[in-house]
């Protein structure tokens, strides 16, 4: 296989595991030209494969091995990973475009912290967790799209990236306690006299507690929202309507949480495919969210 088609291939492995995987993603990313497309979706891909050591059935000190050797890899001199088609074309990628592969650095710390079953005493310890996990995928991603405004934009993908995993956390609520994570704060627990300790049927909390608590992060959340989509009139128009249906289905799930905080306690929030279209939609006639 010559060079060029070997590319290639590596490209549509990268989208096959885009569509694959990424439910939400892959709406915005459907918006964008090809190269950009191709690009981001080895972006994912290469996210993917971190999150899946991370989210696996592995040992700890095995995972952190895992997520060690991939830390070399995407470290080593682009020439050397053509037998691995994800870092082919991220590689690729990232030779045509200022995507700041540095930025990976960030998402495998944040995954080694959720292996190691790290929790955060006050919210700026949160934040840090959020920008490891999203915020680096927004740096990720501003690469991709580009920007005259580098410095500004920076930050506010980075915003951008919080606003979503804060979304996330609160999707994930009930899941992420079933399977021993927790993210929310002590100092926010404390504040609202909850443990999140489970019970048979759900969050062994007083419901009135749980859902101020819930209600509480969904503002600050939204907080960030409105920062981080001061983005959009810094990108050209497909990355700004790509931009803004992956960050409308976030920011949905969010008003529906907001609309009645104890969903978390019964159910993993998700939004119907029609719904996912209508907002992917509406951000490429309007790119807004």
């Amino acid at each position: 296989m010559n060079p060029a088609t070997a590319v290639d291939a590596a490209y549509r492995r990268c989208e096959k595991i885009t569509r694959r995987e990424a439910r939400n993603f892959s709406y915005g990313i459907r918006l964008l030209p090809k190269h950009q497309r191709r690009a981001l979706s080895a972006v994912y891909a290469t996210a993917r494969r971190i999150d899946d050591i991370g989210d696996g059935d592995l040992p700890p000190d095995e995972k952190l091995a895992r997520l060690d050797q991939v830390s070399a890899a995407l470290h080593r001199r682009p020439g050397t990973t053509a037998g691995d088609p994800v870092l082919l074309a991220l590689h690729d990628a990232a030779r045509r475009l200022p995507i700041p592969l540095e930025a990976f650095d960030d998402l495998l710390e944040g995954c080694a912290a959720d292996v190691r079953g790290t929790t955060y005493a006050a919210f700026d310890d949160l934040l840090w967790y959020c920008r490891c996990v999203a915020g680096s995928i927004g740096r990720l991603s501003l690469g991709v799209f580009g920007t005259g405004t580098p410095g500004r934009a920076t930050e506010l993908a980075d915003a951008l990236g919080i606003a979503l995993q804060l979304t996330n956390i609160l999707r994930d609520l009930r899941e992420d306690r079933e399977n021993g994570r927790l993210y929310l704060p002590k100092d926010d627990l404390d504040r609202f006299g909850c443990t999140l300790e489970l019970d048979g049927d759900g969050f062994a909390d007083p419901p009135d507690r749980l859902a101020a608590l819930v209600r509480f992060e969904a503002e600050r959340a939204e907080q960030w929202y409105e920062r981080g989509l001061q983005l959009l009139p810094m990108l050209d128009a497909r990355s700004a309507a790509c931009t803004a249906a992956m960050a409308g289905i976030y920011h949905r799930l969010l008003a529906r949480i907001v609309h009645d905080p104890l969903v978390v306690a019964r159910t993993r929030l998700r939004l119907p495919a029609r719904a996912k279209a209508a907002v992917a939609v509406r951000a490429l006639v309007r790119r807004t969210v």
